[in-house]
């Protein structure tokens, strides 16, 4: 048997040796990393601490085997006033397709009549104030067939924190015209950089002919807008700590680091496309008023049910609504 010769032997190690200090080098720099995002996690979850709201207990549809990656989220805006009875101001089901890196987002207007379950009918705003998360989940996937398999709440002071950890240089908007009247701040018209408080005024401003339609609009633009900034590069270092803030600011059925391993894929990849409807569709509705609830929207429900079965691409997942205007 051959024994190796001792200055190869020394000649192979000098070789080695370089690659050896590079994957040393590399793992530490892996577990800096990793510490580093542990410490940004844990420092967000701390700030928000015991901060979000409490919408009740939440059951989720299950996942459809047809589509086992496809993901719907209920994303609700509350206007939290200190009374503990709160109306959800924006209301947004957003489909996430794991499969192709795309969310499709449903905005529904807080003024359509809605078939509210162990209710009469109201505004839809109102499902989430007479029941919480629940009831408003089992009122739109019960009046528009959208099976809902997680939710996500914050109020309007901790989306102003939120942006401002994951945007400390604000957010580019286009701004399309001087807004000031009920939103607590005033801007002029043009493309600026707004902060948390500014974004959401500018996401929550009706006061012109557009009303709530104009609102939806500006809403679905500030997601949009948002994608772009948190998906940017240079956002990459704030992403654990936005996801430990988010564990604080929003409730939600799905944990802070499953969440960041879902916007951290996005982010890697570099793309998550956005497609957006509003409901009402045009043409599909008029307006009503009633003693008990004001001023509504009322829909054509079968024609906006299959609208939105259009959009979302699941054909036949949504029939069974009566051509009528609700109620």
């Amino acid at each position: 048997m051959d024994t190796p010769h001792p200055r190869r032997s020394r000649k192979r190690r000098r070789r080695l040796r370089p690659f050896r200090t590079l994957f040393a080098l590399l793992t530490v720099g892996v577990i800096a990393a990793g510490l580093y995002s542990v410490w940004q996690y844990n420092q967000g979850r701390d700030l928000a601490s015991g901060e979000k709201p409490d919408s009740g207990p939440f059951s989720g549809d299950p996942i459809d085997p047809k589509y086992p990656y496809i993901e719907n989220f209920l994303l609700l805006g509350i206007d939290n006033d200190g009374s503990g009875k709160s109306r959800s101001d924006t209301m947004i089901v957003a489909s996430l397709d794991k499969e192709n890196n795309r969310v499709k987002l449903v905005s529904f207007m807080r003024d359509i009549y809605a078939d509210i379950p162990g209710y009469q009918s109201y505004k839809l705003n109102t499902a989430y104030y007479l029941g919480g998360v629940q009831l408003a989940k089992d009122t739109i996937s019960g009046m528009f067939g959208i099976p809902i398999h997680h939710y996500a709440v914050t109020d309007f002071d901790n989306f102003e924190k939120l942006i401002d950890i994951a945007a400390p240089e604000g957010v580019t908007i286009d701004v399309e015209k001087p807004m000031s009247e009920k939103i607590g701040v005033s801007l002029t018209q043009g493309t600026h950089d707004l902060n948390g408080k500014e974004l959401l005024g500018y996401a929550r401003f009706r006061a012109d002919s557009e009303g709530d339609f104009g609102r939806v609009e500006r809403q679905q633009k500030v997601i949009s807008a948002l994608k772009d900034e948190v998906l940017a590069p240079g956002t990459l270092p704030r992403l654990p700590k936005l996801a430990g803030a988010t564990t604080g600011y929003v409730e939600t059925d799905v944990g802070g680091v499953d969440g960041l391993r879902k916007v951290l894929k996005a982010a890697v990849t570099g793309k998550l496309e956005i497609d957006r409807m509003t409901v009402p569709v045009e043409g599909t509705y008029r307006f009503g008023s009633y003693s008990h609830a004001g001023s509504v929207i009322e829909l054509d429900l079968s024609a906006n049910r299959e609208a939105i079965s259009e959009f979302l691409g699941t054909p036949g997942a949504m029939k069974g609504a009566s051509a009528r205007l609700t109620p």
